[in-house]
């Protein structure tokens, strides 16, 4: 019950603060436990530039899920030396993907969701929460408009699943808001965008979408599903 009150209030702190100085305050109650995952989404590249301008203490991993697109991986590189920064790479553990391969199939997140959870779990959400692990507070490039799911998280929240505080600091951004930033500060980002990639994961997982479709539409495109893979749990109210 005290934790809950601590968060609230921290939440309420929280939503006074411009984003820079959501920062500096979260570094400074939790000393060396910030990490932030990057995917080398939009929203991601701002928090990356963020971070860097700010020198702020903050851990920047991500996660290598064995089937990125090119483009994902020439974006990290060209990150890495912009803004001269050590981002620390997780891969999933090579006996369960070579076990999941022999048993159901290259490709066989086609099949089920099922299929496709455990594929997820094993390349994202494993790894994930061996990133997280010892770890304080985990900063994420959600945004609200993202999808109807996410329209329900809060800038500061528990995340039951990996027991860590998740702040995420663009929750309320619009994608106008992420595009304008990118281009005045000249960020670099996935040219897959431009081409009608949104939400861009697992080569064969994603596809571009057409102007009048969700953002989400474009991942796991062959199931209906809420699609999110598991990393991201809705989290329980904030008890005040």
């Amino acid at each position: 019950m005290a934790e809950n009150k601590t968060l609230a209030h921290l939440s309420e702190q929280i939503q006074q603060l411009d984003i820079e100085d959501s920062f500096r305050l979260l570094c400074d109650l939790h000393p060396g436990k910030i990490v932030f995952s990057t995917s080398l989404g939009q929203e991601d590249q701002v928090i990356t530039q963020l971070i860097a301008k700010n020198n702020l203490p903050v851990q920047i991993f991500t996660l290598d899920t064995g089937r990125l697109f090119y483009e994902t991986y020439d974006l990290l590189a060209k990150t890495v030396v912009k803004y001269n920064l050590d981002i620390k790479t997780y891969y999933p553990n090579t006996e369960s993907v070579e076990t999941f391969v022999l048993e159901k199939g290259i490709n066989s997140f086609y099949e089920s969701v099922e299929n496709r959870k455990s594929c997820c779990y094993i390349r994202k959400v494993e790894p994930l929460k061996r990133a997280l692990a010892g770890n304080e507070i985990w900063v994420t490039g959600l945004r609200a408009e993202q999808s109807a799911n996410r329209q329900k998280m809060r800038k500061l929240e528990w995340d039951p699943a990996n027991q860590i505080i998740k702040f995420n600091p663009l929750l309320d951004w619009t994608m106008d808001q992420v595009l304008d930033y990118i281009h005045k500060h000249h960020i670099p980002y996935n040219p897959l965008h431009d081409k009608g990639f949104i939400s861009i994961g697992c080569a064969p997982c994603t596809r571009a979408i057409e102007p009048h479709e969700d953002p989400r539409a474009g991942r796991w495109w062959w199931e209906a599903s809420h699609k999110e893979c598991g990393l991201h749990e809705q989290a329980p109210a904030i008890e005040k």
